[in-house]
């Protein structure tokens, strides 16, 4: 398995909605994993432009091992009020659209790595990247590639209880396996993968390297000790990850 690593460079304001919000629009920091596996697949389809957005949807899904992203310079969340049509068929003098909050945020670069199964899909996939837009969240935040690090070789490592390590990944936080004994973070639940598998379609906790300070949003790292066994990966040039636990 390989690896690929991007170094994005937001446009503007980028949106992604944490998906249990609706009347509040609370929105991500940095990517989520299924942000992550929805941009490739994204890409993807612009790229080959032969099928449905979810046949490329699927096939990113099966080939993804593990992805995530990580700020690489600081990061602001504002709150702001749109102006939302409700309704399209309204009689004179109705309400046909309604104010609700919601939340952007303004970073200069994220890093989003994904580890694929497959190496020919691998490059398919930096092919797609370098020839098509790319979007971070809603379709209306463009994001610019400035560098590609791509086929990243990539291991599958098995760590002893009380082994401790450091990473600058967000990491599925479960106390009774990891324990963090440096750094700080933010807790989010998110979604691992874009399709539900059977019924369910679970949201899954996640500890964001974040430290705030003043309002603003700074990248950080994780000195973790393991406490059970769980999946790490180790990716060259980019160091360990938490796959699973």
């Amino acid at each position: 398995m390989k690896a690929i690593a991007l170094t994005i460079r937001l446009d503007s304001l980028y949106s992604v909605r944490i998906p249990y919000t609706w009347q509040s629009a609370l929105a991500y920091p940095i990517l989520p994993p299924s942000a992550i596996i929805g941009m490739l697949a994204n890409a993807l389809q612009r790229y080959r432009n032969s099928q449905s957005p979810l046949y490329y949807l699927d096939e990113v899904e099966e080939n993804v091992i593990w992805s995530g992203a990580r700020l690489l310079s600081p990061a602001v969340v504002k709150s702001y009020t749109t102006s939302v049509i409700t309704k399209w068929d309204v009689k004179i003098g109705g309400k046909s659209t309604n104010a609700l909050g919601r939340q952007y945020a303004f970073t200069k670069n994220i890093e989003v790595v994904a580890v694929i199964e497959e190496d020919n899909f691998t490059q398919e996939l930096v092919n797609a990247l370098q020839n098509t837009p790319v979007t971070c969240g809603d379709s209306e935040s463009i994001a610019t590639i400035e560098d590609i690090k791509s086929l990243l070789k990539t291991d599958e490592l098995k760590f002893k209880s009380k082994t401790e390590l450091k990473t600058e990944f967000p990491v599925p936080f479960d106390l009774k396996k990891i324990e963090v004994t440096e750094g700080s973070g933010r807790l989010y639940l998110v979604h691992e993968r874009c399709k539900k598998k059977g019924k369910e379609f679970p949201l899954v906790n996640y500890l964001f390297p974040l430290r705030e300070e003043n309002g603003v949003l700074y990248p950080t790292k994780f000195t973790i000790r393991i406490k059970q066994p769980v999946s790490i990966l180790e990716i060259e040039s980019i160091g360990i990850v938490i796959k699973s636990i």
